[in-house]
């Protein structure tokens, strides 16, 4: 039987210092499976965004265990993760999170470079017509709409093939119509990819698309199901 996408197990993490310290995830024990949809729902300040910050290897947890795909990230050093996570985690933020000074193509080629491939940029410019942007390779993000440089943080997220793709409010900065596209891409791609997706929403009819709804509050687990009326093409019914 193979290891889940990702396992944690009591993860416990408090941000601040002194006073100001404050627990943002208590005593969170989470399992999902390679392959599964994923919504994490709460209200603002109830952990979601570090949670799946934390899935990814970009917030330590104080205590507990992450396990991604059978390994344990909490215990890796900054070098080891930071190659990890190239090959196994694509991230998509609600800033874009884009370098001002390259181009598209060079934006999604750079964890490619990172990573020594030879054929980075030819793989970024496939990665970038899948997303519908073959006439935007030498524009600069500023010379785009918030939904083209969501595309090409979305290529970025995706060039490396991960098997876990992480979205956090994906489509927070966008209008309800370019938003909906950006989502509908999101799933698209995940799907032919064959991997595992964890989105951070707000959105309940969004979460519903998802195959589990994952609810936080106050950081910790307020529940834990199955969508009740997945969409069937995204449930693989």
């Amino acid at each position: 039987m193979s290891d889940p996408a990702i396992r944690l197990e009591n993860v416990n993490l408090a941000l601040g210092g002194g006073e100001a310290r404050t627990e943002i995830l208590k005593n969170i024990s989470l399992e999902i499976g390679r392959g599964e949809t994923v919504a994490l729902l709460g209200p603002s300040g109830s952990g979601k965004s570090t949670l799946l910050m934390t899935m990814a290897g970009l917030e330590a947890p104080d205590s507990g265990a992450v396990r991604v795909a059978g390994r344990r990230i909490d215990k890796m050093g900054e070098d080891e993760l930071a190659r990890f996570r190239g090959a196994h985690v694509g991230v998509v933020f609600q800033a874009f999170h884009l370098i001002q000074t390259l181009t598209a193509l060079e934006n999604v080629a750079i964890p490619l470079e990172l990573a020594g491939a030879s054929d980075a940029f030819l793989r970024a410019r496939a990665a970038l017509k899948q997303v519908g942007l073959e006439d935007r390779l030498r524009h600069y993000p500023a010379q785009m709409s918030g939904g083209e440089q969501q595309r090409v943080a979305l290529a970025r997220a995706l060039v490396a093939n991960p098997s876990l793709l992480l979205a956090d409010e994906p489509t927070g900065n966008l209008d309800q119509t370019v938003g909906a596209e950006v989502i509908e891409l999101i799933f698209s791609l995940n799907r032919a990819l064959a991997s595992t997706l964890v989105l951070v929403t707000h959105d309940e009819a969004l979460a519903r698309r998802c195959h589990r709804i994952v609810r936080l509050r106050n950081g910790r687990i307020e529940s834990d199901a199955a969508s009740a009326v997945a969409d069937c093409e995204h449930a693989g019914v």
